[in-house]
């Protein structure tokens, strides 16, 4: 434990606080936000973050499971600010980087550095990973008290990593902000640099027009109508996987992702036959459950995939199927599905947690997925018989619900669909009052 403390008050020296706009530098936000809109051609969550000297708007795929921020060092980055992490610096010892660079010829510029530790940036969208430099810059972001954005502030050396993996990304995307279980993950950088518990929620939309809201620090998290978004939260322990997920890594690590146990599921409160053996995580690593933004929907292990969409199917016996749409399989009539105001009316499917009464309820706005003008799919995909994670709980799953990761306590936090509070995730109010 001791060495771990003794890294972060080192790092924390490089982490100083200042206001972008001149104010006192002892202001310490409550909270900060980003915001984040939904790509319509690859289905990733953007956002955009400040970053370098002078600041440039930087987009970045959202990666909930990511190690860190990775972005592209190797063409057109301009920054005075920059500076490589050395090798055996607090730095290189609080990202955990095992690896030296000692093989840059020519000029150092970022990206290429000798004597700089190096981590493992990981597109796990294409599940590609490479390595890259650590090195630092300065970021700027908005604080906010819960219900606007605030003022800006920055921190000056935040850690990130030079990658080049950027096919499959969005247009226009550089690089992947990660919100993983690491100690340079977003979350845990800024809880660090600006002393607030390690707490982060999100809150995602389906518009590529309406941005949702990722919030780093406690509620309230307001969205229109008043709504407090934080309040009457269902709580469930958050999982460790001993085993990494990612796609390059080191013996003995981690991963990064977030877990939760479910024990089953149910569709119209009838328990859908599962082997619970894949519900829970191997010595492996292999099974369990997770939760992702890069996967567009919720991807099942075969077996537990086929029963979902038999009793799924079962329960809509009088509604007419159709030929399935790829990449889902059971797609039915939709002008033969009633509305409700929480999508269309169609069986809730529910993931049972650490007991019979904590229940993670998806109705049909989050479970159906609108195709064509008269065709819907259940939204679930199959992930084939033997992948790392049995269950992947995906975007369009998690769409106007808000998720709030609690590190301090390894607790999530849902609150089921806004849309029965009469809200959604673009209803943030993102005008400024400061």
């Amino acid at each position: 434990m001791a060495p771990c403390l003794f890294h972060y008050s080192l790092l924390f020296s490089f982490l100083v606080i200042s206001c972008s706009c001149g104010a006192q530098t002892s202001f310490r936000p409550k909270a900060l936000l980003l915001p984040v809109t939904k790509d319509p051609s690859t289905l990733q969550y953007v956002t955009r973050i400040n970053k370098r000297t002078p600041l440039v708007p930087v987009a970045l795929t959202l990666d909930l499971g990511g190690q860190f921020l990775w972005a592209n060092c190797y063409t057109g980055y301009v920054s005075s600010t920059y500076r490589p992490a050395r090798c055996g610096s607090a730095q290189c010892s609080l990202a955990k980087s095992t690896a030296c660079s000692t093989e840059c010829l020519g000029a150092p510029k970022p990206g290429c550095n000798n004597n700089t530790c190096a981590l493992m940036p990981d597109n796990t969208v294409t599940r590609v990973a490479t390595i890259g430099d650590l090195g630092s810059d300065i970021v700027s972001i908005q604080s906010s008290n819960g219900n606007n954005p605030g003022r800006v502030v920055t921190v000056p050396k935040f850690l990130f990593v030079c990658g080049s993996a950027l096919d499959g990304l969005a247009s226009g995307v550089v690089g992947m902000a990660g919100l993983g279980r690491t100690t340079i993950s977003l979350p845990s950088q800024f809880s660090l640099a600006f002393s607030f518990r390690r707490i982060f929620a999100i809150c995602l939309t389906s518009s590529s027009n309406s941005p949702g809201v990722v919030f780093f620090g406690d509620g309230p998290y307001r969205f229109l109508l008043n709504t407090d978004a934080s309040s009457n939260l269902i709580y469930t322990p958050l999982i460790k996987n001993p085993v990494s997920t990612a796609s390059a890594y080191t013996q003995g690590d981690a991963s990064s992702e977030y877990f939760i146990g479910v024990k089953s599921i149910r569709i119209n409160d009838e328990t859908v036959p599962v082997n619970k053996t894949l519900l829970t995580i191997n010595r492996q690593g292999h099974g369990g459950t997770k939760i992702s933004t890069v996967n567009p929907y919720t991807v099942m292990q075969t077996s537990i995939y086929k029963a979902v969409i038999e009793a799924f199917g079962n329960a809509l016996s009088g509604v007419p199927r159709v030929h399935s749409v790829a990449p889902f399989g059971l797609c039915f009539n939709s002008t033969s599905l009633g509305s409700t105001r929480v999508g269309p009316g169609v069986p809730q499917i529910d993931l049972v947690l650490q007991n019979n009464d904590v229940l993670w309820r998806i109705f049909g706005a989050n479970s159906m997925v609108q195709v064509s003008e008269d065709v819907s799919c259940l939204g679930f995909v199959d992930g084939g018989v033997n992948p790392m994670t049995s269950i992947v709980i995906g975007g369009h799953q998690i769409e106007d619900n808000l998720l709030q990761f609690d590190l301090a306590r390894s607790r999530l936090g849902f609150s089921s669909s806004l849309l029965f509070r009469q809200t959604t995730c673009a209803n943030f109010n993102f005008t400024s009052n400061a």
